[in-house]
């Protein structure tokens, strides 16, 4: 993905793939029969990876809801704070054709995640538009942050303020 995020999906070559990964370029193509194939499986492997993390923190019932939220939304966007990582986003978000259904429903299953979470605690009928009012609130704040600290800053006012 790193190498992807560096030259954008049409500049990067197998060969500059291969050499970031420490095999041979026949070695590569042993794995992957295509750059859209492998770009696929990567983009896959991560948004897997996100959605997991984010199961796991929303699961922890034991520390305050808005803690956990923040934390879920970290691990869902605010790893994609910054130049090197923005630019993982772009690549993603620039090439939907290539990826398949995957790019709609990982986000459809953070949505149901954060939805069911708040559910839990502020009740069903609150829970579908502030969890929408979040991820939007998150999608503007992606695109403004210049750190991800920034990112977690704001993001922590608007989750205390929609939690009340």
């Amino acid at each position: 993905m790193v190498t992807f995020a560096r030259f954008g999906y049409r500049r990067t070559s197998m060969e500059e793939v291969a050499r970031a990964a420490d095999i041979s370029r026949p070695g590569l193509y042993f794995l992957f029969s295509s750059k859209e194939s492998l770009f696929r499986a990567a983009v896959t492997q991560a948004l897997e990876r996100d959605i997991t993390a984010v199961e796991h923190v929303l699961a922890d019932t034991g520390r305050p809801l808005a803690v956990r939220l923040l934390e879920a939304f970290d691990q869902w966007a605010g790893r994609y704070i910054g130049p090197l990582s923005r630019d993982v986003a772009v690549v993603i978000e620039s090439n939907p054709a290539l990826l398949g259904e995957i790019v709609e429903t990982t986000p459809q299953r953070f949505e149901e995640l954060i939805t069911d979470a708040i559910a839990l605690e502020a009740g069903q009928a609150a829970a579908h538009p502030v969890a929408q009012t979040m991820i939007s609130t998150s999608i503007g704040l992606k695109h403004q942050a210049t750190s991800r600290d920034f990112y977690l800053e704001r993001l922590k006012v608007a989750i205390d303020l929609l939690m009340r």
